[in-house]
């Protein structure tokens, strides 16, 4: 009769197996799940570019017609005072050109009641053209509304391009239709300010009006798509229930992209915008990044799955081995474990002329405040002559438009990261620079992100200290100081003994406690402003001592070998010892009497390094009192 426990021991390689079944399940569960994480950051870190570009392109509409606007309200309120009479068009043919001062505005049109064309900005004859047919004309004859339509892209009469019009309703003295005043945008000028946005390979920009009418699309070749209806697709279908702005995924009905975006509508026009980017650009480097990690997991889990069965054989070759597969499966278990912007108007005085209202998001102050005061004022005092000089060369005709980045006062925040665009305005009478156009925006979030990728370039992950890269440049700069101060500079490189038996004795784990300890004593030791500690690479580490004298430096490492014994970490594979200790080789020159490059002053500790090892380890060797360089040449 067989009893419960040879049961046992009969059963125990199907046990086996089973638990190096669930550790690959459990390792290939986690990194598809890590995976999944990392491709959803990716796509929230693009929803929010995106809806930062909606922002800034809603706001540029806005502004856009907002200008088309004003100029409107004025020309008919003119209209309707002074009537449309033969010397009152003649006038006004003359003033229509001075109007168009910004190069957004394409032409300004004037008809009257019956369609015919008064007066206009374009250089054309027109005493035959007629425009009574346009929906435009026909919806401001036909309704008392004195508001501005922004309407349907149309082709020009004038110039054949593709325009969006803004039109309002002029009246006669007793409240008839007496025309209508057009101002025009072309589709290109939106289509152009798009472009300069990196919205990725495939991804672009929208404007559309809210009844679903595309106005201009950044990527739209020969203005294929201008005019589309897309009030049919599902976006429009459920606008109702939609929020003013938010992000949404869609299949794009124009190319059949699959794309990820942010829309934006208007709180003053008609109007929205759709700032999308191509899921694929999104993830393509997530997809590569995950393939090459995945082909690391799927190879870590043939391997574990392969020494697994090569074990389950043995248990059933000899019971004997129960013990090393328990053993075994610990270390299957451990390697699982561990398997919106501001806009002002500067005079030729910098004194503050216009300021619009996001200012009080950008500075925490109402454009009331800022009226008047200079346009320097909380500008930090490092960047301020920066900032002026650049402002002084646009008022002096120097350059036509500066960029630059300062630091700002915030009256709440304190101080803000802020990107400045800057482009001169003419006078409309004479032609010369009046004053300066600034368009402010608060970076203070990507560059404190830069500051951190900055930080991470140059850190070693492990460690906390510097990094290979650091270190070379640290060293270039040292020895370019040294050679023209005429001082000494020191460098020790130190190996840690038998790491690699180490490592394979206690697991990656110990083996990455163990590094991180050496890299505190090394930033203990490496006391002063100047000296740099740094992995150098692996279980190679270096310590930079700037104008220090063979002595000093010898003292250093042996400091840090001492210190390395007084941790006492147990390392049983580094005889006589059996604890782990590190051999060191130094180093010292005196640039100012070479000829040659830092690179002699790393291969003379290195190779006193090497002295270290070959002598029995665990020990500092000089590369001589002062290595000895080539002299000078005349």
């Amino acid at each position: 009769m067989v009893t419960s426990r040879e049961l046992g021991k009969t059963r125990l390689p199907l046990w086996a197996a089973g638990f190096v079944v669930l550790i690959c399940v459990a390792i290939l569960g986690m990194s598809i799940w890590r995976e999944w994480e990392a491709r959803n950051a990716e796509l929230r870190n693009a929803e929010i570019d995106v809806a930062n570009l909606a922002h800034s392109l809603i706001q540029h509409a806005d502004d856009t017609f907002e200008l088309a606007d004003t100029l409107l309200v004025g020309l008919v309120h003119r209209l309707e005072i002074d009537g449309t009479g033969p010397d009152t068009i003649t006038k006004l043919q003359a003033y229509l050109p001075t109007r168009k001062s910004s190069d957004r505005i394409r032409g300004i049109f004037v008809y009257d009641a019956t369609g015919r064309w008064l007066a206009t900005t374009e250089r054309l004859d027109f005493s035959k053209l007629n425009n009574s047919d346009r929906e435009y004309f026909q919806r401001h004859r036909d309704s008392p509304e004195t508001g501005t339509l922004i309407g349907r892209p149309v082709k020009s009469r004038a110039g054949g391009q593709w325009i969006i019009t803004a039109s309002r309703r002029v009246n006669d003295a007793d409240g008839g239709f007496a025309g209508v005043a057009l101002l025009t945008i072309d589709v290109s000028y939106f289509a152009k300010f798009y472009q300069r946005f990196d919205f990725g390979p495939n991804g672009s920009a929208s404007l559309l009006n809210t009844s679903g009418i595309l106005l201009a699309r950044s990527r739209d070749e020969g203005d294929t798509f201008v005019g589309r209806d897309l009030s049919n697709t599902p976006l429009f279908r459920e606008w109702g229930s939609r929020p003013a702005a938010a992000i949404y995924y869609f299949t794009s009905p124009l190319d059949g992209v699959r794309r990820l975006s942010y829309y934006q509508r208007s709180n003053r026009y008609p109007l929205m915008v759709l700032a999308s980017k191509s899921q694929d650009d999104v993830l393509a480097p997530w997809r590569r990044a995950a393939a090459a990690r995945m082909t690391f997991v799927l190879g870590l889990v043939l391997l574990i799955a392969v020494i697994g069965f090569l074990l389950v054989r043995q248990l059933l070759q000899r019971q004997r081995t129960a013990q090393a597969l328990v053993a075994q499966e610990a270390n299957f278990r451990l390697l699982a474990e561990q398997s919106s912007d501001m806009v002002t108007r500067i005079g030729l005085d910098n004194q503050l002329l216009y300021v619009s209202p996001s200012c009080v998001r950008i500075t925490g102050w109402s454009p009331e405040e800022l009226l008047g005061t200079s346009s320097l004022a909380g500008i930090h005092s490092d960047d301020t002559e920066r900032v002026e000089q650049a402002v002084t060369a646009l008022k002096n005709g120097e350059a036509e438009e500066a960029r630059f980045v300062y630091r700002q006062r915030h009256r709440n925040k304190g101080e803000i990261w802020a990107e400045a665009a800057l482009h001169v305005t003419l006078a409309s009478d004479s032609g010369e620079i009046d004053g300066v156009v600034a368009v402010v925006r608060d970076i203070t979030e990507q560059k404190d992100l830069q500051d951190k990728l900055a930080s991470l370039a140059t850190t070693d992950g492990l460690t906390g200290l510097a990094n290979r890269r650091a270190f070379d440049e640290r060293l270039a700069d040292e020895w370019a100081r040294a050679r023209r101060d005429d001082t000494q500079l020191s460098l020790l490189l130190i190996d840690v003994d038998h790491f690699k038996k180490f490592n394979d004795h206690y697991g990656h784990v110990a083996g990455d406690g163990c590094l991180r300890a050496i890299g505190r004593i090394l930033s203990a030791h490496a006391k002063r402003p100047a000296d740099l500690a740094a992995r150098y690479g692996g279980e190679e580490f270096a310590v930079l001592l700037p104008n220090t004298d063979p002595a000093g430096c010898a003292e250093v490492g042996e400091g840090i070998r001492r210190a390395l014994h007084d941790l006492a970490l147990l390392h049983v594979q580094n005889p006589p010892s059996r604890l782990v200790t590190a051999s060191v080789g130094a180093a010292t020159a005196r640039p100012a009497q070479a000829t040659t490059d830092c690179s002699t002053l790393v291969a003379a500790a290195d190779r006193a390094l090497y002295a270290a090892k070959d002598s029995g380890r665990d020990r500092l060797v000089m590369s001589g009192q002062v290595v000895p360089w080539p002299a000078k040449t005349a």
